[in-house]
């Protein structure tokens, strides 16, 4: 990979930074501003790969254009691989939309189906509700949390994980959908404190104070501070993943870097904003 950049200008700017690929392990993602730019970082990779005796899996190869204006067509020089929509890369979800609506109802899907599987626990009337309360924090809620700290949690989006917790409690409990039982009753009867989407927020703080430790140059850090070039589409702007951290700790994004780089201060910035959360505040976005 370092041979086939050697040279190479192209990718997308972020921060006045160009960025053209992203590597985990023998995963490899490539970045260009167009289709032709990107058949020939391919191109290039494809040679120096054969050079180590490698090759691409172009059956296992996806493209994604993500384009908003519409200004963009395809010229046909990628045609032998596929142009998707949406895919997973690294277990997650990732989509052309942008936002991670598609990744957190995949996510709860999963987290169903690991719940589901597991209704004999659930109906076994030894297991105290303190056990299976454990149980499902760690065999259910575990699943549906992976990669949380990434998502960019809308108004609706939280509804919808509040919504699958409590499915989760009732499946627990068995609670048929007939009883009129209130989640705030099914709430204070298994003394749950922290809600499933306030865990969520805490694991996008806590990862933004792991990223605002990081060095100046460290790409996390450019990707979250740095910007884009390009206009925003009219309207209300989508949110962004750092407009989370923002509503959440009530600072600017640059104060929040600064005081994100004292742990102890950020860990107390982190408590305050669970406890508004678990109060009934809701983020503004």
């Amino acid at each position: 990979m370092r041979r086939a950049l050697e040279g190479w200008e192209g990718g997308i700017s972020i921060g006045g930074v160009k960025i053209s690929n992203l590597r985990y392990a023998d995963d490899t993602t490539l970045f260009a501003s167009s289709e032709k730019e990107l058949a020939q970082l391919l191109r290039r990779l494809e040679v120096e790969s054969g050079l180590a005796g490698l090759s691409i899996n172009k059956s296992k190869t996806k493209v994604m254009l993500i384009d908003r204006t519409g200004q963009l067509s395809r010229t046909g020089e990628l045609s032998d691989l596929e142009f998707v929509s949406e895919f997973v890369y690294l277990g997650s979800l990732l989509s052309d939309r942008g936002g991670s609506e598609q990744d957190i109802r995949r996510r709860i899907q999963i987290a169903k189906g690991a719940m589901t599987r597991l209704k004999r626990i659930w109906q076994n009337r030894k297991i105290s509700n303190v056990t299976k309360k454990r149980l499902v924090r760690t065999l259910v809620f575990s699943i549906f949390l992976y990669g949380s700290e990434a998502w960019t949690i809308r108004a609706a989006d939280k509804k919808r994980i509040d919504a699958f917790e409590m499915w989760c409690w009732r499946r627990m409990l068995r609670i048929p959908w007939t009883a009129k039982r209130t989640n705030e009753s099914i709430l204070g009867q298994l003394r749950v404190d922290t809600r499933l989407s306030t865990t969520c927020y805490q694991s996008i703080l806590s990862y933004f104070g792991h990223i605002a430790r990081r060095p100046p140059n460290n790409l996390d850090r450019l990707i979250v501070v740095g910007k884009v070039g390009g206009k925003r589409p009219r309207g209300r702007s989508s949110s962004r993943w750092s407009d989370q951290v923002k509503s959440l700790t009530g600072l600017s994004l640059t104060t929040a870097m600064q005081k994100a780089e004292d742990r102890t201060e950020w860990r107390a910035i982190v408590n305050n904003a669970t406890k508004a959360l678990k109060y009934g505040h809701d983020l503004q976005f």
